[in-house]
Parts: C-alpha cells; structure tokens; sequence
C-alpha cells in the first residue's frame, strides 16, 4: 500500500494551517509557498477535505482557508480517509459497500487475519495522532512559525 499525494499533501497543508495561522485563514499561496505544493492540487485537495468538514473558507480580503476544528480534534486517519476515500493494505481485505463481493480465497486464506490486523493497527495509529500533536513536534524540532504578513504594520 502506498497513500497518495492527496493524502500525504493533505496533511502537510492542514499541520501547516495549524502551525502557522491556528484558527485565522490562510491563503493557499502562503501554505503552497511554505510547503513547496502546486496551488492548482491544493485547491483540488481542499475540496475533499472541506466536503469532509475539516476545512472551512471565507472570501474576500481577509479570507482563505481555516480548520473547521480545533487542531486536537482533526486525526491523521481523518485527514488521509478524506483524501483516499479508504485505507487498506491490501485490495482482498477491503469491503465493498452495497456488495457481496469477496476475495476468491476467502476464509480458505490463511494471511487474511495478517492483513486485517495490520489494517486496523494503522487506522488505531492513524486515529491516535492529531495535528496537534505534529505541531508540537514542530516546535520540539525548532521549526519557525512564519508571522502573518496580513496582520504585520511598518512604520
């Protein structure tokens, strides 16, 4: 199993936000500029991650993106289920909503309970990191929070 771009950009652009801004919006060409992420396949990330209710956005000058949530309530799993759709290591183990479909060596497979195990630890790990825990990761590796242009005065 390999995630995605989505999933693995998704979740650099939402620690990002809760890095760097919090709760304030912030301009996908900051989070592109910092992340070094194309702002064309922000935008279309955003899109599932706001369908998903982790993202909100405002128009206008003082407007962007922001976390629908506090940092502490926005999960890994909930950000890369958002982006993939699913997680599964392997395709035999997945279940098909609305379908009986089933691997052809189902219950006559001995490595099932290996895959099915190995799925659930990932999504228990997945589930038990948020962003904020990875922003304080951040400030434990010494990485600098970039001040708001928006809201800096010269004089």
């Amino acid at each position: 199993m390999k995630l995605s771009t989505k999933s693995r950009y998704g979740l650099r652009a939402l620690f990002d936000m809760a890095y760097h801004s919090g709760t304030l919006p912030t301009q996908i060409k900051d989070i592109s500029r910092r992340q070094n992420i194309s702002p064309r396949y922000l935008e279309q990330i955003f899109q599932d991650l706001k369908r998903a209710g982790l993202l909100k956005s405002r128009r206008g000058p003082q407007g962007g993106y922001s976390l629908a949530k506090k940092p502490e309530e926005i999960t890994v799993k909930a950000i890369v289920l958002a982006a993939e759709g699913e997680v599964n290591l392997v395709d035999c183990r997945k279940e098909i909503k609305g379908s009986k479909q089933k691997c052809e060596m189902d219950n006559q497979c001995v490595t099932q309970k290996v895959w099915s195990e190995a799925t659930r630890r990932l999504h228990e790990y997945f589930d038990s990191v948020t962003l904020q825990d990875l922003c304080e990761d951040g400030k434990k590796i010494g990485l600098e929070k970039e001040l708001d242009h928006r809201f800096m005065y010269f004089i």
